[in-house]
């Protein structure tokens, strides 16, 4: 465990320099349920406690962390609101939590996001 914590202890200090360096302003944190979360560099202190990871007012824990990566925009999801029941002829796309469009007439089981007209919507299919 010591291993891992150093280890992440030292990829983000040798990283942070780099990330300024190739100019990515955000460290982006994905977790093991796709949720992602991305700091600014440039702000960013780090904490680790036992098995949590805390970077600014953000806490992981690091069993459930996936990836985490430099990138040039905040890939923090926003204004996604959750949607019950909605037409499918209101709907102009439908993506997969890893962004790739859906055939809307072949949706299985699962959670989506549904594009409309002026907003976006997390769809639970059943």
């Amino acid at each position: 465990m010591k291993t891992i914590l150093l280890l992440v202890a030292l990829f983000l200090g040798v990283h942070s320099a780099e990330a300024a360096e190739y100019d990515f302003p955000y460290l982006t944190f994905e977790t093991t349920e796709g949720k992602k979360v991305s700091i600014e560099v440039s702000t960013m202190s780090f904490a680790i406690d036992g098995s949590t990871l805390t970077v600014g007012s953000q806490s992981f824990t690091l069993a459930n962390l996936a990836k985490m990566y430099f990138s040039a925009t905040d890939e923090t999801a926003t204004n996604i609101n959750e949607l019950d029941n909605v037409g499918s002829e209101a709907v102009v796309a439908v993506y997969d939590l890893n962004g790739k469009v859906v055939d809307k007439s072949h949706i299985s089981k699962g959670v989506y996001i549904a594009k409309m007209k002026d907003e976006s919507f997390k769809m639970v299919v059943k």
